[in-house]
């Protein structure tokens, strides 16, 4: 299946490197469109749907294939070898910062730098580590999921968008979340908070920015000194937020934070 049908992907802007942007759970692509055109004056900027979100082609979505983010990590690949020129740094979110990291584990040296914004390799608490949430809770949150994912959705969706002052985003991603198939959505959510990803990022050498929101109700901000600490080359920002979804209730702020960091691959027109 040709791959700019199947990820829905979009390439703008121009410059000697290539800014991958890849949302998270119950997102697309749409949702980077507060942050994503600041930087198309001196990158290259490639936007895509995850298989089973957004404009994506359903057809190529298998349970089977898609039960593990390697799977998601692999068409990253894919995508980043057919629409990327140059260094590319892969800004992803929540989820989507793991499965970056996962593509970087496949083919070392094909993603020069990472953005993650609210990542999180793991969800649950276990002994000393502070996920934010027991095994319990994931289990509930799953299970409420299974049995009623509109409602679960309308809850949910407005909590982990948090911006008190901007209800509007709130109803923006309970409307994505609402759009999604609901099996598919089922088993993206049990595969993004079962997972745990510490062992891929531990020690991962490729340049990163971790970029967390000062309250989180997903990712709290223990995780983001979690993985600050076991990043050898990491930069650790915490953006003064409310919510899961800085690049949209904060743009601003994620946007000076990677201006500094992007700085050694931009365009020469140079950061605003």
């Amino acid at each position: 299946m040709d791959l700019a049908q199947r990820n829905n992907v979009n390439v703008s802007g121009q410059g000697p490197a290539t800014l991958v942007f890849s949302h998270g759970f119950g997102c697309d692509q749409s949702m980077w469109r507060y942050l994503a055109p600041s930087f198309s004056d001196r990158f290259r900027v490639v936007l895509y749907d995850l298989v089973g979100a957004g404009r994506s082609d359903l057809r190529a979505y298998d349970k089977t294939q898609y039960e593990r983010l390697g799977r998601y990590a692999q068409d990253l690949g894919e995508i980043i070898h057919q629409f990327a020129e140059g260094p590319v740094i892969l800004v992803g979110h929540s989820v989507s910062a793991m499965i970056g990291a996962l593509a970087d584990r496949q083919a070392p040296g094909q993603i020069a730098g990472h953005v993650m914004i609210g990542p999180s390799p793991c969800y649950i608490d276990s002994g000393d580590y502070v996920g934010g949430f027991t095994l319990k809770d994931i289990q509930s949150l799953l299970d409420t999921l299974d049995s009623n994912y509109l409602g679960w959705s309308s809850t949910m969706a407005p909590a982990i968008m948090g911006a008190p002052d901007q209800p509007a985003l709130g109803e923006e991603l309970t409307n994505s979340f609402c759009r999604t198939e609901p099996d598919i959505a089922k088993q993206f959510a049990r595969v993004t908070f079962m997972a745990d990803n510490r062992a891929d990022v531990n020690g991962l050498q490729t340049p990163t920015l971790i970029l967390q929101s000062t309250d989180d109700l997903i990712a709290p901000v223990a995780v983001g000194e979690y993985l600050h600490a076991i990043m050898p080359n990491s930069e650790f920002c915490l953006v003064d937020n409310v919510g899961h979804c800085p690049h949209m209730s904060a743009p601003e702020a994620c946007r000076v934070a990677m201006d500094g960091f992007l700085r050694p691959w931009e365009g020469p027109t140079g950061g605003v």
